[in-house]
């Protein structure tokens, strides 16, 4: 049967302005504990403990506060579960939390907190970079079962971009045990979310909607669904099939007594095992096995002396370069090689991974026969990688097969052996069984295999195209295992080698090829694979075949071109933003250089954001490229004495109480690089202070953040203070924040995202 957690710890402790829910374990334990016994009486099996928003940023003493939460949950006489929430800070590239860093803030919750406990639960998640620092946190340090739990906006996106099935493939490539939804949106809004969800994990679902959306009520928060709508509304969520139901924001004990009565004789639904092999970036994801696949070959030392060059000077733009010219040429996974003998390809792979990943949101193949490199390198991956490779070898399987287990990945499987690559097809054949027999006594099932045959030049053996493709057919079709290929290798040693490349690309891909490693930037090949797609009815209408024969050659980017600056900021490439910002002002003026450039190509992200083209990693790689670009053309204007600060300004902060200042630092970045000069006030700020530095500054704007519903009065009383001693306007936003919500607190303009923040101040100030 369905089981079932509690509820809104935090809005049920009816917090002050300023107090911290996890202080009161040890200031006021029996006020938390008295919140755990209600909830228990109403039915719940799960207390989860006052920990959410424990970790060392907020506190000195947080290992007391991890102890003395559990142990008053489980006081309460129930399954504990040890409630680990977001740190509040985004990880870098996009912000400044460094990634090993978050494991080690939540490795020191996990190790305070798991005696006592009977579950992890991770909830509230918006950003997959930290929620896999927080799952590799649990599962280092613990053995309890783990539950991953994500806030989703009512698009179905992750603040940082992944959509439900994206972060579903990371999750249970960490080999979470339970997945779930909660908070951000009442169970209404959670029902497609649910449907998506069972159609994409085959892992135990838990589901806690807040109860409805937050209204301001004579100063104080409240919910729109009261117990028995939510408790109806539970009802079908559970008839479509969870195993946990619980609730969180706005869920009085009463919510949760009328769920589980209604719910309690359902009988919980597990989803049907999937089989889909697939890999993902923080944002994409790519489904092998049913149309085929590029990936593309040219991050790769082999054959190419500038590549060699760029490893050896350690210049991380030319693999950027190299990178994105692939992807306009339409490659849907990138293979990632830097080996070279005389570098550090540990420190080299993962340097070339983490920027690769700031500014492409393409899948990433780590390619290297170093375990050490591959380890690293996916341990600061953001998604479920590609991985190549392991062979049959005894050796290579015992090295590879327990890091592929423990992060998670799509792994290249090379049919070759201790005694090298057979000759037969039926020879590599017997390698790939040894292999997929030996990934599965590790717990690593077939869909996350892609096999390799092996593509052998036939300049030394013309047998050799038709025994790899034998083997590519048979493994496809008789084991039911994705395949893959470098296909360039069939012709080493020929001239014109292109055509042949291109004959044999074509034959693969019609003895069923999933994926092929090859030269997105030669056109003929991928003529052949747009063609292919098109006659296998793999391109619905032929869209793909025809948009490819029509784009113009001016679309491409080459991978030697330099970029202009609109380009760089566009892509978020700083390095080249600040170059082309100093060669434009030798011949611009520099408002020219921002009207005409910086902010045109702002405006392209910002349309590709809204429209959920682009996610916010790739919005603020452009935003730090604009940046460097301002401070390019600020230097020259200090020089000469021209240098004038904008009319425009922004007074910015986190109200009195929140601690949160995600969104508020975004908007502010935005803000600053479409030129309004932004006055940051920083996070927890009183509504005197703010009206203080709004006179002084004598400032028209005012931008309010609140993350917590318990602080909203707060901003609501700013406001009045904002009206009724100044003439400025005031603009709200936040994750607890809706539009009618901002209404009825007086605000003056209500953003839902920072893109709008930048569109509400450029009409205010025209």
């Amino acid at each position: 049967m369905i089981r079932f957690f509690d509820g809104g710890m935090g809005s049920m402790l009816n917090l002050s302005a300023g107090e911290l829910p996890e202080q009161l374990n040890i200031t006021q334990p029996e006020r938390v504990f008295a919140v755990h016994s209600a909830y228990a009486n109403a039915g719940a099996e799960f207390i989860t403990a006052n920990t959410f928003g424990a970790n060392s940023l907020k506190y000195d003493n947080v290992g007391e506060i991890v102890k003395a939460g559990v142990a008053l949950a489980k006081k309460a006489g129930k399954k504990v579960a040890l409630d680990v929430g977001p740190t509040g800070k985004l990880l870098k590239p996009m912000g400044d939390l460094d990634f090993e860093y978050a494991v080690e803030l939540f490795s020191e919750v996990i190790k305070a907190g798991k005696d006592g406990s009977d579950v992890i639960i991770i909830e509230t998640m918006s950003d997959t970079y930290e929620l896999k620092a927080a799952v590799l946190a649990a599962k280092e340090n613990c053995n309890l079962p783990v539950i991953a739990s994500m806030i989703f906006d009512e698009k179905g996106r992750l603040l940082t971009g992944a959509d439900v099935p994206t972060a579903t493939a990371m999750l249970e490539g960490l080999g979470v045990d339970v997945i779930g939804l909660n908070c951000g949106l009442g169970p209404k809004q959670m029902i497609p979310l649910l449907k998506e969800l069972r159609s994409c994990t085959s892992l135990p679902i838990l589901v806690m909607p807040n109860a409805g959306l937050p209204e301001s009520v004579d100063g104080k928060t409240v919910y729109n669904v009261d117990p028995d709508e939510f408790s109806q509304d539970m009802l079908e969520i559970a008839k479509i099939g969870v195993s946990y139901l619980g609730g969180c924001c706005g869920t009085t004990p009463e919510h949760i007594r009328q769920m589980i009565n209604l719910c309690r004789d359902i009988p919980d639904s597990v989803p049907e095992k999937k089989h889909d092999t697939v890999v993902t970036s923080y944002s994409s994801i790519v489904t092998l096995g049913k149309k085929p696949m590029v990936i593309g070959e040219r991050i790769n030392p082999t054959g190419k002396k500038l590549f060699k060059t760029a490893l050896r000077n350690n210049d991380i733009d030319y693999i950027i370069k190299e990178g994105l010219a692939q992807q306009e040429k339409g490659a849907q996974i990138l293979d990632v090689n830097v080996g070279l003998p005389e570098i550090d390809e540990v420190q080299m792979l993962c340097d070339a991974v983490y920027n690769l990943q700031s500014v492409l949101a393409l899948p990433l193949q780590l390619d290297s026969s170093d375990p050490i490199a591959l380890e690293k390198a996916l341990r600061i991956y953001n998604g479920k990688a590609m991985i190549n490779s392991v062979n049959g070898k005894q050796s290579s399987m015992e090295a590879v097969f327990p890091i592929a287990k423990k992060y998670g990945g799509v792994i290249v499987c090379l049919c070759l052996d201790e005694s090298g690559i057979p000759e037969t097809a039926e020879g590599r054949i017997e390698i790939a069984k040894k292999i997929i027999a030996k990934a599965a006594e590790y717990g690593i099932d077939k869909k996350d295999l892609i096999v390799d045959a092996l593509t052998m030049t036939i300049s030394t053996d013309q047998k050799n195209s038709a025994e790899t493709l034998k083997a590519v057919k048979y493994i496809r079709n008789e084991l039911d295992v994705c395949t893959v290929l470098g296909v360039s290798n069939i012709s080493f040693g020929l001239p014109k080698r292109e055509a042949v490349n291109t004959a044999f690309f074509t034959l693969a891909l019609e003895n069923g090829l999933s994926a092929g490693i090859i030269n997105p930037l030669s056109e003929a090949m991928m003529n052949a694979y747009y063609s292919f797609n098109a006659l296998a009815g793999f391109d619905n209408n032929c869209t793909e075949y025809i948009d490819s024969v029509t784009v113009s050659d001016t679309a491409a980017l080459p991978s030697s071109a330099t970029l202009d600056l609109k380009t760089s900021i566009i892509k978020g490439i700083k390095e080249d933003a600040g170059v082309h910002a100093k060669e434009l002002l030798e011949t611009h003026e520099a408002l020219d250089v921002i009207n005409n450039y910086i902010i045109p190509a702002l405006d392209v992200v910002g349309d590709g954001f809204e429209k959920n083209k682009i996610f916010l990693p790739q919005l603020l790689m452009s935003a730090d490229a604009a940046k460097q670009a301002f401070e390019v053309i600020k230097e020259q204007l200090i020089l000469s004495g021209k240098n004038e600060k904008s009319g425009n300004k922004i007074v910015i902060a986190t109200v009195e109480g929140d601690i949160h200042d995600i969104g508020k630092n975004i908007v502010k970045v935005l803000l600053s690089n479409y030129g309004f000069d932004v006055i940051d006030l920083g996070k927890d700020v009183k509504c005197e202070k703010v009206l203080e530095e709004t006179i002084k500054q004598d400032c028209k704007l005012v931008a309010l953040s609140a993350l917590m519903t318990t602080t909203v009065p707060n901003m609501e009383k700013t406001i009045k203070l904002i009206h009724d001693n100044t003439d400025a306007k005031v603009l709200v936003g936040g994750a607890v924040l809706t539009k009618s919500y901002a209404k009825m607190i007086n605000a003056d303009f209500y953003a839902k995202d920072a893109m709008e923040s930048v569109r509400i101040a450029k009409k205010y100030f025209g």
